[in-house]
C-alpha cells in the first residue's frame, strides 16, 4: 500500500512580508471578491499541522543550570576493577594492549603476586603474577599449565582479569617469597583512582523578527491562532509568535544535533567564516547524538531496520547496560515505526497475540477501545517506558531525514532515569545532578537563558528606526554525563 502526501500545503514560511497566493487567501479569482455573491467567511487560522512544536524533549529528562565561564568541565569515574585486553606473543607472558573499553594503554596497575584470570582463545587460566615489565605480565599458573602463545594477531582476543593477590607469611611488597627478596624487573606503587575529564562550550544562538510601524497599525481579516496563545487581527502578532516558537526549537535542535570539533584546525571553513584564519578557536558544541555517538552505545536493530524490535535486541542492550552502569529505569524516546515494532514485539509474547486481540489485562467489551500499544515493560531487572519522540516523527524536522535517508536515520534514543554523582571543577565538590542538563550564561548582570528585547521606534522608542525589531538570543550548551550509560538507536 502507498500513501501520497497533500500537495499545496503552507508548509514553509515566506522569507519576505509579501502578500503571497501560499500565506494568504486569494479572492482574485472566479471563486473570490469578483462575484456578485458574499463568500462565507471562516476568518479563523485552521491549525492543519497540530502542535508545530518538538521542544519539551529536554524538560523531561534533565535540568537547567546557570553557569559564568566560556566551556564547562567535569569528570566522570573509571572502573574500579582492572581487566585488559592482551596478546600473547611467548609462553606465559601477555601484553596488555588495551583495557576493557577498547582503548590503548601505555601503562597498566597489574602488580607482582597479584592472581588474575587469564581467558585466551586456548582456554581460561588462574595464575599469579611473578614478573612484570612494561606492558608484559609474566603469569604461572596454579596448576602448572603453560599458557601458550596466541601470537600477535593485533585482535586482542585474550583478556586478563585481577580477582586478588597472594602472598608469604613476613614479607613486603618487595620481597615476594620466603627465600628472600626478589627484584622485580620493574616496580610499582599503590594504584590511584582513574577518571577522565570531558568538556563542552556554549554556543551563542540569534534569531530577530522586524516589522515596520505601518503593519502594526494595520488591521487584518485572518484571526491568528499559535502555540503560545497569541490571538487578533493583527497579522504580526502571528509572525512574531512564530519566531519566537521556531527559535525555542531551535534550542533544544542544537542541543540534540549539535556537533564540536575541538581540534586545532586552520583548514575548518566553519572556523575561518566565525573567527578568521587563525586556526586556534573551537567551534560548535557538543550534541546529545554527538556525544552518544562517541561515547555511548549504539544499537541497530536485528533487521538494520527498526531499532530494538525483539526480545534478542532487547537482551543483547541488557547485557551492555550490565557492563556500563546499571541503572535501572531507561525511558525510551522513539519514533513511530519503533514504537509500533515494540508494540508488536511484546504483543507476541502474550500466547493469544497470533490468533486474538488480548494485549492487555481487561474486562473484555464490545463497548470498550482496544488498546494495542504499550507505554513500559520490564525485562530482567530493567524498566523501559516508551515515548514518542515528535521531532523524530514530524517531517519538518528529524521525521523528513529518516524517511528519505535510511543510512543516517535515527530512530530512538535511551536515556537513563535519575542522577548521577560527578565533580564539578568551577564549585569544587561532588553534585547530584540528572545525566542531561543544560548550561546556560547568567550573571547577576545579564542572564542569557533566553533573551529577548525590542529595539526601534513601536512602542518605547529605542531608535529613529520606523520599525520594531524583536531580538532574540541564548548562550547554552549541553553536558551529557555517563554517555556510556545511554543508547542510540540507528
Amino acid at each position: 500500500m502507498a500513501i501520497t502526501n497533500g500537495s499545496s500545503l503552507n508548509s514553509v514560511p515566506a522569507p519576505t512580508q509579501q502578500t503571497l497566493v501560499t500565506n494568504y487567501l486569494d479572492f482574485n479569482t472566479d471563486m473570490g471578491w469578483a462575484q456578485q455573491y458574499l463568500p462565507d467567511l471562516m476568518e479563523r487560522e485552521a491549525e492543519v499541522f497540530g502542535p508545530r512544536t518538538i521542544s519539551g524533549f529536554l524538560s523531561q529528562v534533565g535540568a537547567e543550570e546557570a553557569m559564568q565561564a566560556d566551556q564547562v568541565i567535569w569528570s566522570e569515574q573509571g572502573r574500579l576493577h582492572l581487566s585488559y585486553k592482551c596478546d600473547i606473543d611467548t609462553d606465559d607472558v601477555i601484553t596488555i594492549q588495551q583495557d576493557i573499553d577498547g582503548n590503548t594503554m601505555t601503562t597498566n596497575a597489574v602488580r607482582l603476586n597479584d592472581t588474575v584470570i587469564v581467558a585466551a582463545p586456548t582456554g581460561v587460566y588462574k595464575g599469579l603474577v611473578t614478573a612484570i615489565s612494561s606492558q608484559n605480565i609474566t603469569v604461572k599458573s596454579y596448576d602448572a599449565t603453560t599458557i601458550p602463545t596466541s601470537g600477535n594477531t593485533a585482535d586482542y582476543a585474550t583478556t586478563l582479569l585481577v580477582y586478588g593477590s597472594e602472598y608469604v607469611k613476613g614479607v613486603g611488597y618487595n620481597q615476594t617469597n620466603a627465600a628472600g627478596t626478589v627484584t622485580p624487573v620493574e616496580s610499582r606503587g599503590a594504584n590511584e583512582p582513574d577518571f577522565k575529564t570531558f568538556s563542552n562550550k556554549p554556543i551563542i544562538m540569534k534569531d530577530y523578527y522586524e516589522v515596520s510601524g505601518s503593519d502594526t497599525a494595520r488591521i487584518g481579516w485572518v484571526e491568528t491562532t499559535g502555540e503560545t496563545g497569541q490571538s487578533g487581527y493583527m497579522w504580526y502578532l502571528k509572525a512574531e509568535a512564530d519566531t519566537r516558537a521556531r527559535f525555542t526549537d531551535y534550542l533544544e535542535m542544537a542541543m540534540l544535533e549539535g556537533e564540536i570539533d575541538r581540534l586545532d584546525a586552520s583548514s575548518n571553513a566553519v572556523e575561518d567564516f566565525l573567527y578568521g584564519a587563525d586556526g586556534t578557536k573551537t567551534v560548535g558544541t557538543e550534541g546529545l547524538f554527538a556525544a552518544i555517538t562517541a561515547r555511548g552505545n549504539l544499537t541497530s536493530g536485528v533487521t538494520g531496520v527498526n531499532a530494538a524490535t525483539d526480545l534478542a535486541e532487547f537482551d543483547a542492550i541488557l547485557a551492555e547496560f550490565d557492563s556500563q552502569g546499571a541503572i535501572e529505569e531507561n525511558m525510551m524516546f522513539v519514533n513511530r515505526a519503533t514504537s509500533l515494532a515494540m508494540d508488536d514485539m511484546l504483543a507476541s509474547m502474550n500466547s493469544y497475540g497470533a490468533g486474538g486481540t488480548s494485549y492487555g489485562v481487561f474486562n473484555n467489551s464490545e463497548d470498550m477501545a482496544l488498546n494495542l500499544g504499550f507505554s513500559g515493560f520490564r525485562r530482567g531487572s530493567y524498566d523501559f517506558y516508551k515515548s514518542d519522540f515528535r521531532y523524530l516523527n514530524d517531517k519538518a524536522t528529524r521525521g523528513g531525514i529518516n524517511s528519505a535517508y535510511a543510512a543516517g536515520a535515527i530512530r530512538g534514543v535511551m536515556v537513563p532515569a535519575g542522577t548521577s554523582t560527578v565533580y564539578d571543577q568551577s564549585l569544587g565538590k561532588n553534585l547530584k545532578r540528572p545525566f542531561l542538563h543544560v548550561r546556560y550564561r547568567a550573571s547577576q548582570t545579564d542572564d542569557r537563558k533566553l533573551k529577548t528585547w525590542v529595539t526601534g521606534s513601536v512602542g518605547a522608542a529605542t531608535s529613529a528606526l520606523d520599525a520594531m525589531q524583536i531580538h532574540m538570543l541564548s548562550e547554552r550548551c549541553l553536558v551529557t554525563q555517563g554517555a556510556n550509560n545511554f543508547m542510540l538507536m540507528k
